[in-house]
């Protein structure tokens, strides 16, 4: 059986603003350093890498591989905007030439959960109609929903809205455990009832009472969620999204303890 692998998400260097927008490479690097085998960008972070070959050579140089690449954007209405499919179509012709990697779908939380049926369908709508096109060109698709108070999939109910509502001939869902704690879920429950979509995790830590903790520190159940992927057949990515404070100021820091922590604590799991 194909290894569950680890990779490591670009967030964790949003969170200094636009700070590291344009030091991907310097990012890549310390992902590499701190023991992770792939990254996923937020396609916030790919200037200067927008042509696939310079990324690929940027990958090399750092001995890493593209896991998951991430696309955000508002998908606010019952169709794609010109604008937004010009943005998926570009990112799914990039994607061509990385066909083991997956595109990620996640919406930017809006200010408010206003006209929340409406919006939830829409949603629906516009990732379904890219991840078919993207399935036309062989590019695996997969949805994440978010926890803001404006994400429109936060609870328990919105889930089974979403989670039913992807076609998943063409899209697949990513899990994220700490958004779902954060919605009120057992993060472990949701992986187990749609086990059949899921095609990649993410692992964020979170304290009792909300706050985004290091990866290890907080109440998420890291070991037990990463033991039931490895009996469960998993071989997709565990993809590591730190949001806790202290990455605001030392998101390399952040970033190397978390590889401590999965080497002492979820690799000898796998």
């Amino acid at each position: 059986m194909k290894k569950i692998r680890i990779g490591c998400e670009t967030y964790t260097w949003a969170m200094s603003g636009d700070a590291y927008k344009d030091k991907l490479e310097h990012i890549l690097g310390v992902m590499s350093r701190s023991g992770f085998k792939s990254i996923e960008p937020d396609t916030g972070f790919m200037n200067g890498f927008t042509d696939p070959r310079v990324f690929k050579e940027a990958l090399e140089r750092n001995q890493m591989e593209l896991s998951v690449l991430c696309h955000v954007e508002d998908w606010r209405n019952p169709k794609e905007t010109d604008a937004e499919r010009k943005n998926a179509d570009q990112w799914i012709e990039f994607m061509k030439h990385f066909p083991e990697a997956i595109l990620l779908l996640v919406q930017m939380p809006g200010a408010d959960r206003e006209n929340l049926k409406e919006r939830q369908q829409n949603l629906l709508s516009c990732v379904n109609a890219i991840a078919t096109r993207a399935a036309d060109q062989g590019i695996v698709c997969s949805y994440h929903p978010n926890s803001p108070m404006g994400s429109i999939y936060r609870t328990e109910e919105d889930y089974k809205i979403l989670l039913n509502g992807l076609d998943s001939r063409v899209i697949k869902y990513t899990p994220d455990v700490g958004h779902m704690a954060k919605g009120g879920m057992d993060p472990l429950k949701v992986i187990k009832e749609y086990r059949d979509i899921v095609n990649c995790v993410h692992y964020k830590d979170m304290y009792e009472d909300g706050r985004w903790a290091q990866m290890g520190k907080g109440i998420i159940d890291f070991e037990g969620i990463t033991r039931y992927l490895k009996e469960s057949d998993f071989e997709g990515w565990i993809i590591v999204e730190d949001e806790c404070d202290e990455a605001i100021t030392d998101p390399d820091g952040v970033t190397e303890k978390d590889g401590v922590y999965i080497d002492e604590v979820l690799r000898p799991l796998l």
